[in-house]
């Protein structure tokens, strides 16, 4: 079930909305309760969830790890 990025034409509010099926109707505006929302193109998720920053963090190796080498 993916989650689609919208944006209402009449108050410009961007949201999400987990949708069920493919050939579902376009839902309603949170804000303005408007039907006219537009599907918007975003940026696929990839990965596990974790952060950008995480990698490299349990302590595994790396550039910045000591191997016993001098």
């Amino acid at each position: 079930m993916p989650i689609y990025e919208y944006r209402c034409s009449e108050c410009g509010v961007k949201f999400e909305k987990l949708v069920f099926r493919s050939d579902a109707p376009a839902p309603e505006c949170p804000s303005c309760k408007s039907k006219k929302v537009n599907k918007v193109m975003s940026v696929p998720s990839v990965g596990g969830g974790g952060s950008s920053t995480s990698f490299g963090s349990s302590g595994g190796g790396g550039c910045g790890s000591h191997s016993g080498f001098s």
